[in-house]
């Protein structure tokens, strides 16, 4: 099987992009740690997953809080090697930046783009040392393009994309490929928060004329996550139906 023997961490696991990016790496032969600030959510999908054969397990984390990244990576670097990376968890809500707090600003930062840096530092040392490893970073289209009512979001998504790139040039001499992938607009609880109008417009921007599906981006991260891209790094593919080409 494509990632048989090997172990994936992935971050926002309980819902949307993440849960179905865990469920695509588990039918493809890895092991799968599931890891989300909801431990009811993430309990029910690790439990989903074990009993329809596949192997899972969830470990509750706070992407924001220093304290809980550095207890979510001495769990599992505990009780096993970590071969692939995928931090997907990520929070957004379309607001006019006039209206946004320093809380708000803080919180989009923390989750988007520090979250990734955070949890990267804990796990990537290990993967240096094995001379090889998997990291996909899940950022947004807002963050090559940008989007209104979103400016906050868009550029940490944008820190996001250059952190990536800037981090595969660090860590290729060790054979580990760091690679990002940007959704569109994708049938997640964030698009759920969206108006009808905003939702409409969207969509008929789109050349598919449909919104994403969490298998769409969860299949452009088995592809960063498994062996045929073992030759590709530092690089940025957008899942978005044609919205944007760049």
């Amino acid at each position: 099987m494509l990632l048989s023997g090997k172990t994936a961490v992935v971050t926002g696991a309980a819902s949307g992009i993440g849960r179905q990016t865990a469920e695509m790496m588990a039918c493809a032969g890895a092991h799968v740690i599931l890891a989300d600030l909801s431990a009811e959510k993430g309990e029910a999908e690790a439990e989903r997953l074990r009993e329809a054969g596949l192997s899972a397990r969830f470990v509750q984390v706070d992407v924001a809080s220093d304290e809980a990244v550095t207890a979510f990576a001495r769990t599992v670097l505990d009780r096993q090697e970590v071969h692939i990376l995928v931090n997907s968890a990520g929070f957004g809500k379309m607001q006019p930046f006039m209206e946004n707090s320093a809380d708000f600003w803080e919180r989009i930062v923390d989750i988007n783009l520090m979250g990734p840096v955070k949890l990267t530092k804990a796990l990537v040392a290990p993967m240096i040392e094995r001379r090889h490893g998997k990291i996909v970073n899940v950022a947004s289209d807002a963050g090559r393009i940008g989007s209104a009512g979103e400016a906050v979001y868009s550029g940490a998504k944008g820190g996001l994309v250059a952190f990536s790139k800037a981090l595969a040039r660090e860590v290729a001499r060790y054979s580990i490929t760091v690679n990002c992938v940007c959704p569109g607009p994708t049938e997640t609880p964030m698009l759920d928060a969206i108006s009808d109008n905003h939702r409409e417009a969207f969509k008929r921007a789109i050349p598919m004329r449909r919104f994403g599906k969490p298998s769409d981006v969860a299949g452009a991260i088995l592809f960063f996550a498994g062996p045929t891209s073992d030759y590709i790094t530092g690089q940025t593919l957008s899942v978005s139906g044609g919205l944007t080409m760049i």
